[in-house]
């Protein structure tokens, strides 16, 4: 008979998915008043990004966790209201 694994096993596997290392950097093409808020918000998070002379605002993400939240950020900043709107209806609708 094998041992049973510890009762929070299926947690550890999911937050082990979640944290993958994979470190990608990625510049985007932001709005010159968008992006040093963009900028602030993603280094209250403690997630690396600069700002080059180029205008471009380049991001370090390291893990799954930096892509969600750089996601949420963004969208904070590019959706239209409707799309925000939505977004928190299906929010909402889900049980």
């Amino acid at each position: 008979m094998s041992p049973l694994p510890p009762a929070n096993s299926s947690t550890s596997q999911v937050d082990d998915r979640l944290n993958i290392d994979v470190s990608v950097t990625h510049a985007i093409s932001v709005p010159c008043g968008d992006r040093w808020r963009i900028y602030h918000r993603l280094q209250e998070l403690m997630i690396p990004c600069w700002c080059p002379e180029d205008g471009s605002l380049r991001i370090e993400v390291q893990n799954s966790m930096d892509a969600l939240l750089l996601r949420s950020v963004m969208q904070q900043f590019v959706a239209s209201r409707q799309e925000m709107v939505n977004w928190l209806e299906r929010c909402w609708d889900m049980d």
